[in-house]
């Protein structure tokens, strides 16, 4: 069995997809970041960068997992699903899996705290953040203009792109022209797999409505 610690984060749902994806058995606890669990105690010996998701393995006696991209390489070779076998799909493969963990991770996520977290508004911030976004987006369009996902066959760097470009409206930023990206997030979109990875730990219609308590108490506490 995993415990799966996690929020309604991009990074969070990387994982909930992929346990959803491979099918493993798990439970998730919902890590309430507004009120800075992340940061207690009890956490930062999971995780000692205080972030979210964390996975631990009881099956591979207690293995605690950090980081989204390597949580997703474990359940990949843990499972044998979503990462070639073959040295050069599996480099291809990892290769977009970093171009989303360097590049769309960190630029979507100061495009989304400056356009929408941010206490002063600061145009220069904004500009670059969300220009950025979009010139990394363009990359994944011409990728995805000769190849249905980004390595042939569905793999993890599919899995980890798709829970941040999904929110691009959040971070400003418009999809508009970038048609081979639109019929990819279709076909993400559509996947029974992924739908139910969103709704963990929080349905996403709930997002919006529930507390900070009521959204942890949605989760398994397994402290």
């Amino acid at each position: 069995m995993i415990e799966l610690y996690t929020a309604a984060t991009p990074n969070g749902y990387k994982v909930s997809i992929m346990l959803e994806e491979t099918r493993l058995p798990y439970t998730f606890y919902n890590v309430p970041l507004q009120d800075q669990a992340q940061k207690q105690d009890w956490y930062l010996k999971l995780n000692p960068n205080g972030r979210i998701p964390t996975i631990v393995d009881f099956d591979n006696d207690g293995f605690v997992v950090f980081e989204s991209g390597a949580i997703l390489i474990y359940l990949a070779e843990k499972t044998g699903q979503f990462l070639p076998h073959d040295p050069n799909r599996r480099s291809q493969v990892l290769q977009w899996l970093m171009f989303q963990i360097a590049g769309i991770g960190p630029m979507q996520g100061q495009a989304h705290v400056f356009y929408r977290y941010a206490p002063e508004q600061i145009p220069y911030a904004i500009q670059r953040y969300q220009q950025e976004t979009l010139r990394l987006y363009q990359v994944l369009d011409r990728r995805l203009k000769d190849y249905e996902y980004l390595v042939d066959d569905i793999s993890i760097a599919d899995l980890a792109t798709y829970p941040w470009v999904r929110s691009y409206k959040w971070a400003g930023v418009s999809i508009d022209g970038l048609e081979h990206l639109q019929r990819w997030l279709g076909v993400m979109r559509a996947r029974p797999g992924v739908q139910r990875g969103l709704d963990v730990p929080v349905k996403r219609e709930q997002i919006k409505t529930q507390t900070t308590d009521e959204r942890a108490q949605l989760g398994r506490s397994i402290i």
